[in-house]
């Protein structure tokens, strides 16, 4: 299903590139053609034709002949022509002549195809993060204690759940909230209202106090207007003996098993990841950097940032922004007299250009992207634009 929802949405992108194309900015000093090898991705081959990216879709040309033509496989050859005066890029399937469609055509394995972005820097938020709606979080089973009233547990090690119904053998992922998406404010603006990495939680009710880690924190009050809940898998467990309080074996981890942490289903994600680089038409009004990874208060080329737009805005894969920075207060000193006071002398200097970020996945509310570009880093609460907009 995601994967027939994916390739309508990439038709529907790749329709609008006919009238766009007059409008594409080549590169001056652009390959007629270029072999694709291991390890490119389609960012790193529209770069080398196109000053920018994301206008991809506007002049990539999809053979109906080939197999699977919005695929790309290293060894294929991408050719820049010129049609009516217009640009495109044209695929030759592994440096052979067009291939066309046939029972003895050797089938090429999709998992080979290259990616849109580096994998490897997306890949724990493909694997390991999930974004629940209220109605998903409420009422989720959670680990209560652990064996011998240990504050962690690791591999081979035996933990506790409560409000688990679940049969002797059934796996689950255990998981810890990283982040709540709260709707705050008059205007409904979505900000990040947990810190990353913060567990001292009791799921589901704040005001509970079964567990004596559940400190008495700012952070800990329960969200106003919740629209996700972010997730990250800390191990995967084996129900031991199923009742009121389950005995779970942990039968692989990521990081150590905490009281507080939650019980998730142990089915697998779909993902994606051929998406194209293009921009939205109308960019959200209020879209920004919610939270960079790494609790670090800025990123910079192939890390992740989180945004406060998901599928419900419009936001899809591919889509292309510029992040910038807002200009900072200053008092102008040189129009107004010392030791006056107006408000007329408090200005907002311009907004910085930090860089591009293209979305790699989405949920309702919230989406997740990657820094492409830029000359500095990206920070929270940076705010997105048309990629067009640079400063």
């Amino acid at each position: 299903m995601i994967r027939t929802l994916m390739h309508l949405a990439l038709a529907a992108i790749l329709a609008t590139g006919v009238a766009l194309a007059q409008d594409v900015s080549i590169r001056s000093d652009h390959p007629d053609e270029y072999v694709v090898v291991r390890g490119d991705t389609l960012w790193d081959i529209s770069g080398r034709f196109l000053d920018k990216p994301w206008q991809w879709p506007a002049i990539w040309h999809a053979n109906p002949q080939i197999e699977n033509p919005h695929l790309i496989y290293p060894g294929d050859v991408i050719s820049l022509v010129y049609v009516d005066g217009m640009p495109q890029l044209r695929l030759r399937r592994g440096g052979a002549d067009t291939v066309k469609l046939s029972p003895s055509v050797r089938r090429m394995d999709r998992s080979d195809a290259i990616a849109a972005v580096p994998f490897k820097s997306i890949e724990p938020f493909i694997r390991n993060l999930r974004v629940l709606s209220p109605a998903e979080f409420e009422g989720l089973p959670y680990i209560v204690a652990n064996n011998e009233t240990r504050l962690t547990s690791t591999y081979s090690d035996q933990t506790y759940a409560r409000g688990l119904s679940a049969a002797v053998g059934e796996e689950f992922v255990v998981a810890r909230l990283t982040n709540i998406y709260d709707s705050m404010g008059k205007d409904g603006e979505i900000r990040r209202v947990l810190p990353k990495d913060h567990w001292r939680q009791v799921p589901n009710v704040w005001d509970r106090q079964e567990s004596r880690y559940n400190t008495v924190s700012p952070w800990n009050r329960r969200p106003k207007n919740p629209v996700g809940y972010e997730l990250v898998e800390v191990s995967r467990a084996r129900v031991s003996k199923a009742g009121e309080i389950s005995v779970l074996d942990i039968i692989r981890d990521r990081t150590e098993v905490r009281p507080g942490d939650l019980i998730l289903p142990a089915n697998d994600q779909g993902y994606e990841n051929t998406f194209y680089p293009h921009a939205m038409d109308s960019v959200p009004e209020g879209l920004r950097i919610l939270a960079t990874s790494g609790q670090k208060s800025g990123v910079g080329l192939y890390q992740i940032v989180s945004i406060n737009g998901g599928s419900n805005q419009g936001v899809q894969p591919g889509h292309v922004f510029s992040a910038f920075r807002q200009g900072d207060k200053t008092v102008d000193r040189t129009g107004y007299r010392h030791g006056s006071f107006s408000r007329e002398a408090e200005v907002r200097l311009p907004e910085v250009y930090d860089g591009l970020v293209m979305v790699f996945r989405t949920f309702g509310d919230i989406s997740y992207g990657l820094v492409m570009s830029g000359s500095r880093v990206v920070e929270e609460f940076d705010i997105l634009r048309h990629p067009d907009e640079r400063m």
